[in-house]
């Protein structure tokens, strides 16, 4: 056997071992990052009351939005609720951290409005600990993919992996190859690091279509696809698809430069 066949060997008994998937084991109920009310699920132990998840640990998840949605507030917000674990103010969003960290990387504003964002998270969670942040703005594409991908291994602690946006790891929206491989790293560090990995990307214009192959492909791998939407009140944030139980639409908005829930379809609450 060659050496290469011995490499390949190997590599196959260790997929063998870490992808076998019991059909005969207890189902258990993934553990959520992120989530948004709850609901009753009848199991063989009896109804059992179970959180909505916007996203699961080991998972990748992504907003999508035309422009002025208020997307980066958004993402604010939903770091916040997992640092604090609960939204401050009304609302159902609850994180689930149990003492994970949060990465989140932008990459497309300067170092001034970047740390504008980072900032409004620090004060919203009042965490500056366990809130880790990065501009990459000035590196190249492939140089944020790999720089993300080595971080993910020098951070045992991270639960929760905000990236602004995933269009920035890509030369081209439409390059089959790059943007397949892309979405493959997100759904391999999200399984090997066991953090939820969330992302934004833009609409089509005039459409509800997330941008180029890339949005085809973060359609058809992502566990939740959200949707923003400007209303008279703030935003409306919409769950597109879910592999699991959708979550019900509520209302954002931005006051003192500070996200807040003003309505709650998850209990039909208007506040």
């Amino acid at each position: 056997m060659t050496e290469d066949e011995q490499l390949a060997e190997q590599y196959f008994k260790y997929i063998d071992e870490h992808a076998n998937v019991n059909p005969n084991d207890d189902i258990k109920y993934p553990p959520v990052a992120l989530s948004c009310g709850s609901f009753e699920l009848q199991t063989n132990r009896g109804r059992e009351t179970y959180p909505i998840p916007i996203g699961t640990f080991g998972n990748i998840s992504f907003i999508q939005a035309p422009p002025k949605t208020m997307k980066t507030y958004f993402l604010s917000l939903l770091a916040s609720v997992f640092l604090n674990n609960e939204t401050k103010g009304k609302g159902s969003i609850r994180g689930h951290r149990e003492k994970k960290e949060v990465l989140h990387v932008d990459t497309e504003q300067g170092r001034f409005h970047a740390q504008r964002v980072f900032k409004r998270v620090a004060i919203m969670s009042n965490d500056k600990e366990n809130y880790h942040t990065f501009a990459l703005r000035q590196y190249s594409a492939k140089d944020r993919l790999a720089w993300i991908g080595w971080k993910l291994k020098s951070e045992p602690d991270l639960g929760l992996v905000l990236i602004d946006g995933v269009a920035d790891l890509v030369n081209d929206v439409n390059n089959i190859e790059e943007c397949n491989l892309v979405v493959q790293k997100l759904m391999e560090w999200s399984e090997i690091h066991n953090v939820h990995i969330l992302t934004i990307i833009h609409s089509n214009y005039g459409s509800e279509k997330p941008t180029g192959w890339l949005g085809s492909s973060l359609e058809k791998k992502a566990e939740t696809q959200m949707i923003l939407e400007a209303s008279g009140d703030g935003t409306i944030v919409r769950c597109r698809r879910s592999r699991g139980y959708p979550f019900k639409p509520f209302t954002f908005s931005v006051e003192n430069d500070t996200p807040y829930i003003v309505g709650d379809y998850a209990n039909n609450l208007e506040f």
